[in-house]
């Protein structure tokens, strides 16, 4: 367990704190996102123009999937990916609903059949993800927080877990470094409400640091 995953484990999860933050760090927060966002895009649009490429030759269908997710305070917003699934697949999740390896309202399958071979690929070195940089840019994302979630799932949120709606979703977060394996969504929560209660710009920095070798290891989503 790294440094930062050992205080996780020793602090308690209590209410947000989040308030009494003055607001310059706020405004910190956000100039970072938005300068490192831009220089991310800069850096991946060559992997990103390759990987629009393959999609597109795969199976000739649509580059980018839309999505709606919520956002803080629950507000919805267009999530933006490359698409790595068949057309259509959001059609089939009811039938693999009952393969689902995450204990929660959360959808998790390690060897998803809807996932294109190309999708494997950019899954894995988290390529499909660059397109989010725009929903940073928007204003709807952050680069750090928990990971947006889709309408339904939120619907089935218990109370307590609703509080990670409280920040903007992020393109990596606490819980993408540190609970990487979980298969229960309440560890996935509590790590998410700790990163809520302990934010700071520096603690983003420290998660971006972790976030970006585990990507070049191939540690991304399957």
């Amino acid at each position: 367990m790294s440094d930062l995953g050992a205080t996780v484990s020793r602090d308690r999860v209590g209410p947000s704190t989040g308030e009494g933050r003055p607001r310059w760090l706020g405004v910190l927060g956000r100039g970072l996102d938005v300068a490192l966002a831009l220089g991310a895009l800069v850096l991946g649009a060559p992997f990103l123009a390759l990987a629009c490429a393959l999609v597109k030759l795969e199976d000739g269908g649509p580059v980018l999937f839309r999505q709606a997710r919520c956002g803080r305070d629950g507000r919805r917003f267009t999530l933006l990916k490359l698409r790595t699934m068949v057309p259509g697949a959001e059609r089939y999740h009811a039938l693999l609903a009952p393969l689902n390896e995450m204990k929660g309202p959360a959808f998790k399958m390690t060897r998803d059949p809807r996932v294109l071979r190309v999708g494997r690929r950019l899954r894995r070195f988290s390529i499909d993800e660059i397109p989010q940089l725009l929903n940073v840019l928007a204003g709807d994302m952050a680069l750090v927080g928990p990971r947006p979630a889709l309408p339904e799932e939120v619907t089935r949120y218990e109370p307590w877990q609703r509080r990670r709606l409280t920040v903007k979703p992020g393109l990596t977060g606490l819980s993408q470094v540190e609970g990487r394996g979980a298969q229960d969504f309440d560890t996935v929560v509590r790590l998410d409400l700790w990163y809520i209660d302990h934010w700071s710009p520096l603690l983003d920095l420290r998660i971006l640091l972790r976030t970006v070798p585990a990507i070049l290891r191939g540690h991304g989503a399957r």
